[in-house]
């Protein structure tokens, strides 16, 4: 029974399990009871276990696609569906976190190939192109699940699932757990969290022209200029940025082009007010303020 979160130790019986990145065959197993599709659609099917999946489940009709030479050398950015159906199910690489072409299968990296891609933002791109060409081929009402997970470069979070873009109505969206990962085997330092789950979402095509398609713009705005900005705010940023000591005129002289001082002609009295009521800050001498570091409360 498909719930919220879900959680497979075993991966089954089911495709090459010496496949890295191979996910567990009752993900796919899951989906299918529940669904019930009638003509069965696997994208970036690489380790063979969607096909034995549905054969198990009796499909005799569900087609099974990758770039993998093995599996036809179906090229997603490149060619097309072939058929439409009322589920797919894609599992598509995470970026560059295990490489295929030429590591996985083959001995020379495909162009095309995602996990080949030379940036996030390429793959992003081409993880777009290839979803909306699964959308586009979906029958009436049909579904598409896809797994995806997150992943980290160079200390960096990246969520994939909130950077791509998505096409049709979002009907469900599942956590799964991981197992078995290098993450959860290996020991860290530190504020380090590890990476132990994936998503999978569960789009629907509910019309037949219509594309809803929901895109996500990073935008950077100055908190200098917000209206959301209280005046402990502005004076600990100011603080901040003179390195946690200065004077009471420096402060000032970072703060008058604030919006927060723009709209108040007795801004300065403002500015003295808070560096004295919070306890974030407190006083070195007379004019010169820092910024409180441990946090003690004015009254301890």
């Amino acid at each position: 029974m498909l719930k919220s979160i879900v959680s497979y130790p075993d991966r089954g019986k089911w495709g090459n399990n010496k496949y890295r990145g191979n996910c567990s065959g009752y993900v796919i197993l899951d989906l299918l009871k529940h669904f019930k599709p009638k003509r069965f659609l696997e994208i970036f099917a690489g380790g063979g276990t969607g096909k034995e999946v549905a054969e198990d489940l009796g499909y005799t009709n569900s087609i099974h696609l990758d770039l993998r030479p093995e599996l036809g050398g179906w090229n997603a950015l490149r060619d097309e569906i072939p058929t439409g159906a009322d589920f797919v199910f894609s599992h598509p690489p995470y970026h560059d976190i295990i490489v295929y072409s030429g590591e996985q299968w083959g001995t020379e990296p495909h162009p095309d190939d995602l996990s080949r891609c030379r940036s996030y933002d390429e793959f992003i791109k081409k993880l777009d192109y290839v979803n909306a060409k699964i959308y586009s081929s979906l029958r009436h009402g049909g579904r598409h699940a896809i797994l995806i997970g997150d992943i980290r470069r160079k200390g960096e979070y990246f969520s994939i699932m909130k950077d791509m873009a998505f096409f049709g109505k979002l009907e469900a969206h599942i956590i799964k757990a991981q197992h078995n990962t290098w993450s959860e085997r290996k020991s860290y330092n530190g504020d380090f969290i590890p990476i132990v789950h994936e998503h999978i979402l569960i789009f629907k095509k509910n019309e037949i022209w219509k594309v809803p398609v929901t895109i996500v713009k990073k935008v950077f705005r100055d908190l200098r200029q917000s209206d959301f900005l209280t005046w402990r705010d502005a004076t600990q940023a100011a603080l901040e940025e003179l390195g946690g000591v200065a004077s009471l005129q420096d402060i000032y002289n970072l703060l008058e082009h604030t919006e927060k001082a723009r709209k108040n002609k007795h801004w300065k009295e403002k500015v003295r007010q808070t560096l004295q009521i919070y306890s974030d800050f407190y006083s070195i001498k007379r004019g010169v303020w820092a910024l409180n570091k441990e946090m003690h409360s004015k009254t301890a």
